[in-house]
């Protein structure tokens, strides 16, 4: 055995049974990282020791053996954040697609709906409310 696989048998050993690396372990890593570089440019010594609090929350949640407690605590920020990057996917998702789409909003549940373009004035009829309503294209 050489030395690189001992040392990565010996890790995946001592790996065993704790939580590693997820999305909200991924999310403070990267905070740590921005704080010290604005603690760093601007000279603040809060954004250094805020960013130095969040590189020991990684590292906690890292080698946690409490699985349970981190995957729920995982799962409560994938739940925050997945309507925030869902809208931003679907903002960009329009802007490549403004051209060949309108898109506009329901006057009655405001759903966002999208009727191609060069079809002219259409009656349209919302799909979550059943409102009827003129949009021209």
């Amino acid at each position: 055995m050489n030395f690189l696989s001992r040392i990565k048998t010996s890790l995946s050993h001592f790996m065993q049974g704790r939580n590693g690396v997820d999305n909200l372990g991924i999310c403070t890593l990267f905070g740590g990282l921005v704080f010290s570089l604005a603690g760093s440019f601007s000279g603040l010594i809060v954004f250094s020791w805020i960013g130095l609090i969040l590189y020991i929350i990684t590292i906690f949640r890292m080698f946690s053996r409490n699985t349970t407690k981190r995957m729920a605590e995982n799962r409560k920020y994938i739940a925050l954040t997945s309507g925030i990057t869902t809208r931003i996917r679907q903002f960009f998702k329009r802007l490549q697609n403004r051209k060949e789409y309108k898109y506009f909003r329901c006057p009655n549940c405001k759903v966002l709906l999208r009727l191609k373009k060069g079809t002219g004035e259409k009656d349209i009829t919302c799909v979550r409310c059943s409102h009827q309503f003129h949009q021209k294209a």
